[in-house]
């Protein structure tokens, strides 16, 4: 396990997968992650691999619409500093307005994990911090790696999938 902070990171040049969630609950919802995926493969990279769209109610603020929600993989070597802007921007691009935590939105684009490397600075948590408490990034995420490790947690995706509650 890699362990780095801002702004001295010092990643080897080596390629991880970067697991992206998206999710949207305003306008044309599967056009916003089309779109997202679109911008992402343009700015970041190929996604190499994808889950299914699945439907969830809101999490955190719960009197809101219902979002679709999607995990996919980048292989990438991008430094988390800078993904985390990139990603911001291409949010902001796609019509991203942000005016209440856990609000509603059209885009929304979250680092969950990064390889095995955990990371923190001010701005930025890899793994994401709240991952193993969301249905909606866990279900998709288990599509596409239902083995892989979380690196602070030291449980597989399924594991932490299976310990959620039902409700």
């Amino acid at each position: 396990m890699k362990h780095f902070s801002d702004p001295f990171f010092a990643m080897s040049r080596r390629v991880e997968d970067l697991y992206l969630s998206l999710g949207s609950n305003i306008g044309n919802r599967e056009e916003a992650l089309e779109e997202a995926r679109h911008t992402l493969s343009e700015e970041i990279g190929t996604i190499s691999n994808a889950s299914d769209v699945i439907e969830t109610p809101p999490w955190g603020k719960t009197d809101q619409a219902a979002f679709l929600n999607q995990v996919v993989v980048i292989p990438t070597d991008i430094r988390p500093s800078v993904l985390l802007d990139a990603i911001l921007h291409m949010e902001e691009e796609l019509g991203r307005v942000r005016f209440e935590k856990w609000g509603p939105r059209r885009i929304d684009i979250d680092i969950i994990l990064y390889g095995s490397i955990v990371y923190q600075s001010d701005l930025l948590e890899i793994p994401h911090p709240y991952m193993h408490e969301r249905r909606f990034v866990l279900e998709p995420l288990a599509q596409l790696a239902p083995d892989l490790v979380h690196p602070v947690l030291n449980r597989t995706i399924k594991q932490l999938l299976s310990e959620l509650p039902d409700a």
